[in-house]
C-alpha cells in the first residue's frame, strides 16, 4: 500500500458510498484511478467487504463491551453468545480480543451474568456503551432499504428501487437521510494483516473532563494520522490511527496521554475485524411485522 491507498481507504471507512470522483477530487487523482485502486484493494483482500455499521440502540438494543485475554476465541465467543449476539469481534496482538455484544434485557443483569459465565477467562474490562445525544427516527421504508444495503451498501439507487418497488426519489431521500444519521455508518471491513507497509491501530482514551472538548483537542492534534472518525462512548474515546513505523505507535500513544483531559490510554493492534449482522437482520424482520410506522430512539449517556 501507499499513502494514496490509505487516503482512499480512510474515505471509504467513513462513507463507502462516496463517489470515486469525489474521493479523487479530494486527494488529487482521477475517479478512474480511485476505482482502479479500490479494485486492487478488493482483489488483494485488503478490503474484505463493504458493510453497514448500525448503532444497536437505534434498533432498541443495549451494547456491552468486553476486553479479554486468551487464545481460545471459539470457546469465549460461545460463552458470550449465551449473553447476547455479537456486534463486532476484534482479535488483537498479544492475545487480547475486543468483543461487543447486543442485548435486549437489562444490561446490568447481563453484565453480572457475563462475569459469572466467564470466571475462567481473564476479563480486562467490561462496560456498557452509550452514545450521547444521538437520535434516530427510522421508518419502515428506511428499514426496507437498509435490508437491501446490508447485502451491498454501495448498490445503485435504481437497483434499490427495482428490488423494493419504491420510486428512485423515495430511495434517494431515504439514502440521504441514512447517510446523515450519526448512528448509521456506511463503511467497510478491512484486513489489517494485508495492509503491507502500514499498521492500523486503535487507542482507547479515558477522559476525566468534558468529552466533546477533549475530542476537539485530539482531532486538532492528530487528525492527519486518523484512519477513520473517532468513536465516542460516555467518558471514553476510541481513536483509529495508522502508521508506517511501529515505533510511531508508542510515540502517538504517549502524545495522546499528554492531552489535557486525558486520564488513560490503551493501545490495540487488530489482527482481524468482523461485524456479524445476524442481530440486525433479526431486528429488521421483527420491525417489519410491527404495526408502528416509525422506530424512534434517543441514545443518551
Amino acid at each position: 500500500m501507499d499513502k494514496i491507498d490509505i487516503k482512499i481507504l480512510s474515505h471509504l471507512l467513513n462513507n463507502c458510498r462516496k463517489a470515486d470522483r469525489q474521493i479523487g477530487k479530494s486527494i488529487g487523482i482521477s475517479g478512474a484511478a480511485v476505482k482502479s485502486r479500490i479494485k486492487k484493494m478488493i482483489d488483494s483482500r485488503i478490503i474484505e467487504e463493504f458493510t453497514l455499521k448500525i448503532e444497536p440502540p437505534v434498533l432498541g438494543y443495549s451494547v456491552l463491551y468486553f476486553v479479554v485475554s486468551g487464545k481460545d476465541l471459539k470457546n469465549i465467543l460461545e460463552q458470550i453468545r449465551l449473553i447476547g449476539e455479537p456486534f463486532f469481534v476484534v482479535p488483537c496482538v498479544g492475545d487480547i480480543t475486543v468483543y461487543s455484544i447486543v442485548v435486549k434485557e437489562d444490561p446490568n443483569k447481563k453484565m453480572e451474568l457475563a462475569k459469572n459465565l466467564m470466571k475462567d477467562v481473564r476479563v480486562l474490562s467490561i462496560f456498557e456503551a452509550q452514545n450521547p445525544g444521538i437520535r434516530s427516527d427510522l421508518t419502515k421504508t428506511d428499514l426496507e432499504i437498509i435490508d437491501i444495503l446490508l447485502k451491498d451498501p454501495r448498490i445503485k439507487i435504481d437497483q434499490i428501487a427495482k428490488s423494493t418497488n419504491l420510486s428512485t426519489k423515495t430511495v434517494a431521500r431515504s439514502l440521504d437521510k441514512l447517510q446523515n444519521d450519526e448512528a448509521i455508518q456506511f463503511t467497510l471491513v478491512y484486513n489489517p494483516m494485508k495492509m503491507t507497509g502500514y499498521i492500523p491501530f486503535a487507542i482507547l482514551v479515558g477522559v476525566t473532563s468534558n468529552v466533546k472538548k477533549t475530542l476537539i483537542k485530539l482531532e486538532k492534534k492528530f487528525s492527519e494520522s486518523f484512519l477513520q472518525k473517532p468513536f465516542v462512548n460516555m467518558n471514553q474515546i476510541v481513536l483509529f490511527f495508522y502508521s508506517n513505523d511501529i515505533f510511531r505507535l508508542d510515540e502517538l500513544t504517549r502524545m495522546v496521554h499528554k492531552i489535557e483531559g486525558v486520564e488513560s490510554v490503551d493501545l490495540f493492534i487488530p489482527k482481524k475485524i468482523t461485524f456479524p449482522q445476524k442481530w440486525v437482520k433479526d431486528s429488521i424482520e421483527l420491525s417489519k411485522r410491527s404495526k408502528k410506522l416509525h422506530l424512534s430512539y434517543q441514545i443518551q449517556s
